[in-house]
């Protein structure tokens, strides 16, 4: 009955999580307009395995990140740098791209990997888990017994999969315009990656 809980809990807080526009469902969207929905799909895939591997982390480390103000900073100072970067590289390859390439649209295995790279340059899932499960921990009524660790990584996984296969869905759905979404698709990658620096950098100084 527990485990059954946590699932719940953490499966719709990740669903939740992953919604709002990001590193991560928006390199999936891009992936899937450029490359085919099947692309799209390996890297939601490849995302998801490294989910389940940053919620571990999360709820190993849970009461230590949680109560420890310099692991914080150090995890959004990290943060910062990548978003930064990342911010820089999309501009240049906007500002780059003469003209439209016609991509293969055949399923690339390779596009696992992205979505995996994409995920570990995403530090934010990490906090994010390290809140769910100092909530369901609150009074220390959840053992963090392996089989309640299991199930918050898997539920973790697979409620991150869910909203990224409907980003997969949706955007395959408008495959016709991706002539115009694919011009500009680096410049608003560029764009919210400004917006994550200035985010993250309110979350250093004042949070």
């Amino acid at each position: 009955m527990e485990e059954t809980k946590i699932f719940l809990i953490t499966y719709f807080a990740a669903l939740l999580g992953v919604v709002p526009p990001g590193l991560v469902n928006m390199t999936v969207a891009k992936t899937c307009v450029e490359y085919g929905k099947k692309n799209g799909i390996y890297v939601a895939l490849g995302a998801s395995i490294i989910v389940f591997f940053q919620a571990l982390v999360a709820i190993l480390l849970a009461k230590y990140i949680f109560d420890n103000p310099f692991v914080r900073n150090i995890l959004l100072r990290t943060g910062l740098v990548i978003f930064i970067f990342l911010m820089i590289y999309f501009y240049v390859k906007a500002r780059s791209d003469s003209h439209l390439k016609t991509h293969s649209k055949k399923a690339n295995s390779n596009s696992i990997f992205k979505g995996m790279l994409v995920a570990v340059l995403n530090v934010f899932p990490i906090p994010f888990f390290v809140a769910i499960a100092a909530a369901l921990n609150v009074g220390g009524a959840v053992n963090y017994h392996w089989s309640i660790m299991l199930v918050f990584v898997l539920a973790a996984s697979l409620g991150t999969f869910t909203t990224l296969y409907f980003y997969v869905f949706s955007f395959w759905k408008i495959e016709d315009k991706t002539i115009n979404i694919t011009k500009y698709s680096n410049y608003f990658m560029a764009a919210l990656m400004m917006v994550l620096v200035i985010i993250t950098l309110i979350r250093i100084f004042y949070f």
